[in-house]
């Protein structure tokens, strides 16, 4: 696994997907300051990076969850490398909505999706993991069965890990945090005096950068 984390964080890194400016830091929609910005939809417009990411989640759909019955992605971020993934094992898909649609059948989860089915999600990015555990809750909600979560990438924040344990529900993701940074120090992307920058970021997100 953790040639596959090295070799998606450089395919990351390799299409400028990832984003680093500890001096000129982003602010994200939920006002958190941060050094770094990971832009996973860039990932669809480039072959190369495409095809990996849906053979890497295909490779770890197939060894560890043999008996998933459907793909579902997370609005809006995962639900084409979700599709795809679906394609390459020949499984139904589904996405789940961040809230019901407003109008119509007013549906939470879009597609066709059965109770007591046994389903892999998959997500692009996980931070806190709020979003990504709720559209879990749908899924289990409806009576099927989540049997783990796959992501692109995270960023390994321990509230996200917490969470994740109290829902019981397993995270595999294709790269992380950590193995960025390693990456882009060697890459020649950042310096030594910046890594101390983004790891303090880590630890305390929510508040770095206001004072």
């Amino acid at each position: 696994m953790e040639r596959t984390q090295i070799e998606v964080a450089n395919k990351l890194l390799e299409i400028e997907a990832v984003k680093i400016q500890p001096v000129n830091p982003f602010t994200w929609a939920s006002g958190w300051k941060s050094p770094i910005y990971c832009d996973n939809r860039k990932i669809l417009s480039y072959p190369s990076a495409r095809s990996l990411i849906c053979n890497k989640f295909a490779e770890i759909i197939r060894n560890k969850y043999p008996s998933a019955e459907v793909i579902a992605g997370v609005a809006t971020g995962a639900i084409a490398h979700g599709v795809l993934v679906a394609d390459k094992l020949g499984l139904p898909f589904i996405y789940v909505r961040s809230k019901p649609k407003g109008h119509g059948l007013e549906n939470l989860i879009e597609g066709e999706l059965k109770p007591k089915q046994k389903v892999v999600v998959i997500e692009d990015l996980i931070s806190t993991g709020d979003s990504s555990l709720k559209a879990a809750e749908a899924i289990n909600g409806f009576g099927a069965y989540v049997t783990g979560m796959l992501s692109i990438f995270t960023y390994n924040f321990d509230v996200a890990s917490d969470k994740f344990k109290q829902a019981n529900i397993e995270l595999t993701p294709l790269s992380n945090y950590q193995v960025l940074i390693q990456e882009s120090l060697k890459a020649g992307k950042i310096t030594e005096e910046q890594i101390n920058t983004l790891m303090e970021w880590r630890k305390d997100p929510a508040h770095w950068g206001k004072n």
